[in-house]
């Protein structure tokens, strides 16, 4: 179990790009654990096989997750840097939760980390709340009620106030 530890540890310091692929990260665990275990104490792996893969994937949505809320957290910084009649909106991003107030007159988007459900939460001042999943084989966030992308509700949304591209941000499928 040191070496899952390790491989957790390594998540989080952003180096699981250097790791390789889902099912390449998945063979390592399994190789590490199970090789300790069999020398050390004749454990069948068969049975370590769905907590391993659960741990990838929480993996996984950890690092999509971040890396979608930063993107679009820089993003919206630069919308709004270079649009001059939202002078009174803001950015702020902390602890996995984005906040874009775009004024009084166009209402407070807040984007979060929803880290039990593997999802990420929307409250939209236009649409109300939304809940999306991570679709690993789309690279990109769905809410599975309407079948849209997170990015391309924020890109309906918000192209009304002002000029977007939402397709240039991590994990956008519009």
């Amino acid at each position: 179990m040191n070496s899952l530890k390790g491989l957790l540890r390594v998540g989080r310091c952003r180096t699981l790009r250097c790791l390789g692929t889902n099912i390449q990260i998945r063979n390592k665990i399994k190789e590490n654990i199970c090789s300790r275990n069999i020398a050390k104490n004749n454990v069948n792996c068969r049975f370590l096989s769905s907590s391993i893969e659960t741990t990838v994937d929480t993996l996984v949505f950890e690092k999509a997750c971040e890396e979608t809320l930063e993107s679009l957290s820089d993003y919206f910084e630069e919308v709004i840097e270079n649009c001059d009649y939202l002078q009174k909106a803001d950015v702020s991003y902390s602890s996995g939760v984005l906040t874009v107030n775009l004024g009084d007159k166009h209402g407070t988007y807040v984007i979060n980390r929803q880290s039990p459900n593997k999802q990420i939460w929307l409250s939209s001042p236009t649409s109300g709340p939304k809940r999306y999943d991570y679709e690993d084989e789309g690279k990109c966030w769905i809410y599975k009620r309407d079948g849209k992308t997170l990015h391309q509700l924020l890109q309906d949304e918000i192209s009304k106030v002002v000029d977007v591209d939402f397709s240039r941000c991590d994990y956008a499928k519009l």
